[in-house]
């Protein structure tokens, strides 16, 4: 009869592997890490390196202060409305809001350069172009949703 052959597998140290990658990381990840270097010594030169110690260090303080203020009733309606904010943050689309962006500072550089106020005249002739009806019809609509809101 044969007799089995005993079979007793090497101990294997995961912290060798790891020495082995750590001593290679240098030499592999150079750039990288002289990135990550260049991030962290702006970010200690700006203070914030010891804006996050303190809020490390302060975390049981700010989490009671912060978990204090959302038990009262100005945090939880100010939590839903922050929450409604970003709904309709999120139904915003980003194309429109940059044209707007755009176009709200474009009126404002207009306004600056105007002496003195425009006559009613005027006003009629800017709100009869096709851009302006538009967006009169947009607040008159916004307007009307304000108050359907405000009904109750």
């Amino acid at each position: 009869m044969a007799n089995p052959i005993t079979f007793k597998p090497q101990p294997v140290d995961p912290h060798l592997e790891l020495e082995r990658r750590l001593a290679a990381a240098p030499r592999e990840h150079a750039e990288a890490l002289l990135v990550a270097y260049d991030i962290l010594e702006a970010a200690h030169d700006n203070g914030l390196l010891d804006a996050v110690h303190g809020l490390v260090s302060a975390r049981d303080t700010i989490v009671g202060k912060l978990a204090e203020y959302a038990r009262t009733p100005e945090g939880e309606a100010g939590i839903r409305n922050l929450l409604a904010a970003a709904k309709v943050l999120a139904a915003l689309d980003p194309e429109t809001l940059d044209r707007l962006s755009r176009s709200i500072v474009a009126a404002s550089q207009e306004h600056r350069r105007e002496q003195k106020p425009p006559s009613l005249w005027q006003l009629f002739k800017r709100t009869s172009s096709e851009d302006s009806r538009r967006g009169l019809s947009f607040l008159t609509l916004l307007l009307s949703g304000l108050g359907r809101s405000l009904k109750g």
